[in-house]
C-alpha cells in the first residue's frame, strides 16, 4: 500500500480513548489532540478506539465528535471514524437521497473502486441500509449513464491475465466503428468493452485505438458522448490508465480557482489516505506542477487545514 496513514505503533486504544474524552470533556474542546490522534491512527485502530471509548465511558465517540466539533473540521473527523466500506456506502447513499442525484459521487466511486471493493460496498449497503444499492441507483438514474453504472455494479470485470492481441485489435476496431466511423454513436459497445474487460487488456486497447484512429480514446469519448455518460466513461478510462492520476486530477480541480469543493476534498483524502495517497501526490506534482500540501495550505484554514495536512503527510517540493 502507498498510503500516508499506516498503523500507529505503539498503539494503545484505551489511552487514546482517554485522551479523546479529556479533550472533549467540560468547557471548550482541545481540537489539536483530537486531530492529532485521529489522523495518525489507521481505520482499524480508530474502530478500536471507538470501542474502547464506549467501554470506558458508555458514550459514543462519533456522537461526541459531532456535538463538540463544527463545520468542515467536524465532517472530516467524523468521516475518518467511518469503517472503509461504510464510508463509501454512506457517500453513495447521500448521493442518491432526496431531491436531485449527485452524479459526480456515483461516477467517482464506481469508476475507481476495484471489483472486490464494489462487492464489499454492495454488501455493506445492504446490511447498513437494508436496501439494494443497484435498485437505489437505477431508481435515480437513467439512460446509458444508468446502464454503465449497472455494469460497474456487477463488479465482473475480467481479471488481469494473459493478453490476447487478437481481441485487443478486435475491441479497438469495434470502438473505432462505434464512435468515429459511425454517424451517431453506438454507446452500448463503449459500455460493454470499457465496463467488462480487464485493466491490462484495456490499456493495450487504448494504445491500439490510437494507432488505428489517430485519436486518444478520451478525445473520441469527448466528441461522441455528452453529459453524465461522458463524464463516467472518461472517469473509467482515466482509472484504467491510472487510479492515482485520476484522483490527483480530482483533487486538483476540487481546489483550483475560486472556492473549494470541500466534499470532494474530504472524500478523496479520507478514502485514499491508506491506499495510494503517496502516488496521488506524485501524480499531482507531475501532471499539474503543484504540490498537494501547498494547495491544501492555500485553500483551507484552521483545524480543518491542520488535519488535512497531517493526512497529506508531507510536501513534494
Amino acid at each position: 500500500m502507498r498510503g500516508t496513514v499506516t498503523a500507529f505503533s505503539p498503539f494503545d486504544a484505551r489511552a487514546d480513548a482517554e485522551a479523546l474524552r479529556k479533550a472533549m470533556k467540560g468547557m471548550g474542546t482541545d481540537e489539536e489532540t483530537v486531530l492529532k490522534i485521529l489522523t495518525s491512527r489507521n481505520n482499524a485502530q480508530r474502530q478500536e478506539i471507538a470501542a474502547a471509548f464506549k467501554t470506558l465511558f458508555g458514550r459514543d465517540l462519533v456522537d461526541d465528535l459531532k456535538s463538540e466539533l463544527t463545520g468542515k473540521f467536524e465532517t472530516l473527523m467524523v468521516s475518518l471514524m467511518r469503517p472503509t466500506y461504510i464510508f463509501d456506502a454512506h457517500a453513495l447513499k447521500h448521493a442518491i437521497k432526496g431531491a436531485g442525484t449527485n452524479e459526480k459521487v456515483l461516477t467517482e466511486i464506481l469508476a475507481s473502486r476495484t471489483p472486490a471493493e464494489v462487492r464489499n460496498i454492495k454488501q455493506v449497503y445492504l446490511k447498513e441500509y437494508e436496501a439494494n444499492l443497484e435498485d437505489k441507483i437505477t431508481g435515480e438514474t437513467s439512460g446509458y449513464f444508468q446502464r454503465l453504472l449497472v455494469v460497474l455494479l456487477q463488479a465482473n470485470r475480467d481479471p488481469d491475465g494473459r493478453i490476447d492481441e487478437g481481441l485487443v485489435e478486435q475491441d479497438a476496431q469495434v470502438l473505432f466503428r462505434a464512435g468515429e466511423l459511425k454517424w451517431g454513436t453506438d454507446e452500448e459497445k463503449f459500455i460493454t468493452i470499457l465496463g467488462t474487460r480487464s485493466v491490462s487488456h484495456l490499456r493495450r486497447v487504448f494504445d491500439k485505438y490510437m494507432t488505428i484512429s489517430g485519436f486518444q480514446i478520451e478525445e473520441t469519448i469527448d466528441r461522441e458522448t455528452s453529459g453524465d455518460l461522458e463524464k463516467l466513461l472518461l472517469a473509467v478510462v482515466k482509472c484504467i490508465r491510472s487510479v492515482p492520476a485520476y484522483f490527483a486530477e480530482t483533487l486538483y480541480y476540487s481546489m483550483k480557482g475560486a472556492g473549494t469543493d470541500d466534499d470532494t476534498l474530504i472524500r478523496v483524502m479520507v478514502s485514499r489516505s491508506e491506499i495510494d495517497l503517496l502516488d496521488i501526490r506524485k501524480e499531482l506534482r507531475k501532471n499539474f506542477a503543484k504540490s498537494l500540501h501547498q494547495m491544501i495550505q492555500k485553500d483551507t484554514s484552521g483545524d480543518y487545514r491542520k488535519a488535512l495536512l497531517l493526512l497529506c503527510g508531507g510536501d513534494d517540493d
